[in-house]
């Protein structure tokens, strides 16, 4: 997660690592110019001692667990059965439904358990379970374009991330392999995601703990929760000091503490690992215009609205900071804008609704919530775009 604060108020843009299955190999990040900028951790007298799971912690299965693996796949060479099977099992376990809770960041056992969690931790559950079998299990990070979405009055900026199980490998051995040979299969829990065939690098087991962290920590300190979040970050950039998020989201830390000079030397670092990382240099530029050099300030803001102007997530985040503070008409153009630029998604429809609801027009706000629900995908959204529906009935003729 990646955290954007707004200097009006803190408004806070989180990537939650969502967990799929799907693609290619290679590594997260270019090698960074610099050392960390580790002295940003001394003397944080300010943060007191908080434990955070441990490596081990994130990924192990209980004893119990992994009897029932053994029951519902009796122990055989590694196959696409073998695959096939564990899918059943982690579906047939959670009811043919597995809740998504995008806060709910969760290690292998807790998800298992609890069966509503965020993608990564399905994908870190998925991960461990294949582990025990035999599979060889790959993470992945998938290149999706920048996506927002608002949950709890916060703008949510969602990565995301796959497993691809493989097996049958030894026919291959001595052969050097330059296509993608069907020798395995993608484990997506993002539907959205699955029907594209985006770009995709494969990233360590360490990388993924770092997420965990990162995710745990944004989560953290969104709710206040300073001091938990600071030992959550501290221990992601601590097991994988190039994962540039958690670098981003020590720097809003740091910035809501008052630390500037050293959240402007964690968003450099994170900036430093990652260029692309939009969030960390947006909120640099923020920091910049904190502290008066508003030029430097300007010119990040600039770049960055014109590379995002064709994004159709883009204007929705623009559109929600603007229904939030009660600019309807400005929400208004910013989520017919999404529309335009693509018309399958259903979000910009849904801002449409609510935003003519608060200016009083139920006419159309009924027609765009019926625009909403045809384009919506889980049957969670399409029943609640029904509910809103059925209550504007009774005002609209």
């Amino acid at each position: 997660m990646s955290i954007k604060t707004n200097s009006f108020k803190i408004t806070f843009f989180i990537i939650i690592t969502q967990f799929i299955l799907f693609g290619c190999a290679s590594t997260i990040s270019s090698k960074p110019t610099s050392a960390p900028p580790l002295a940003i951790f001394n003397h944080q007298t300010q943060f007191t001692d908080f434990k955070v799971e441990t490596f081990e912690e994130i990924f192990i299965l209980s004893d119990e667990l992994k009897t029932q693996l053994v029951e519902h796949i009796p122990t055989k060479k590694p196959s696409m059965d073998t695959a096939k099977s564990l899918l059943h099992f982690i579906f047939n376990s959670a009811n043919n439904h597995l809740d998504y809770q995008s806060g709910a960041t969760l290690t292998a056992n807790q998800t298992f358990k609890q069966q509503n969690a965020n993608c990564l931790s399905l994908s870190i559950m998925a991960f461990s379970m294949a582990e025990h079998l035999g599979l060889e299990a790959h993470f992945q990070r998938v290149f999706i374009p920048e996506y927002w979405a608002l949950e709890n009055g916060f703008n949510l900026l969602t990565s995301h991330i796959n497993l691809k199980l493989l097996f049958d490998q030894t026919r291959f051995d001595g052969v050097q392999r330059l296509y993608d040979i069907s020798d395995g299969v993608v484990v997506d829990f993002d539907a959205n995601s699955r029907k594209e065939k985006f770009k995709t690098k494969e990233i360590t087991k360490l990388t993924v703990a770092a997420m965990f962290y990162n995710n745990k920590g944004a989560i953290a300190m969104v709710n206040g929760r300073y001091n938990e979040a600071y030992h959550y970050l501290k221990s992601a950039t601590h097991i994988a000091s190039d994962y540039s998020p958690a670098w981003g989201n020590l720097g809003i830390l740091f910035r809501i503490n008052n630390q500037n000079n050293n959240a402007e030397l964690a968003y450099q670092y994170a900036l430093d690992l990652d260029p692309a990382n939009n969030t960390a240099k947006g909120n640099l530029g923020i920091l910049f215009e904190l502290t008066d050099r508003t030029e430097l300030a300007a010119i990040i803001k600039n770049e960055l609205d014109a590379k995002r102007q064709n994004n159709p997530y883009y204007h929705i985040a623009k559109g929600n900071e603007a229904y939030v503070q009660k600019f309807y008409r400005e929400a208004i153009t910013h989520y017919k804008k999404s529309a335009e630029l693509d018309r399958k998604l259903h979000e910009p429809y849904f801002g449409l609704a609510r935003s003519f609801y608060q200016l009083g027009d139920y006419k159309k706000a009924k027609r765009y919530l019926k625009s909403a629900k045809k384009n919506a995908f889980f049957i969670e959204d399409i029943d609640s775009y029904q509910g809103k529906i059925n209550s504007l009935n009774a005002m609209v003729n």
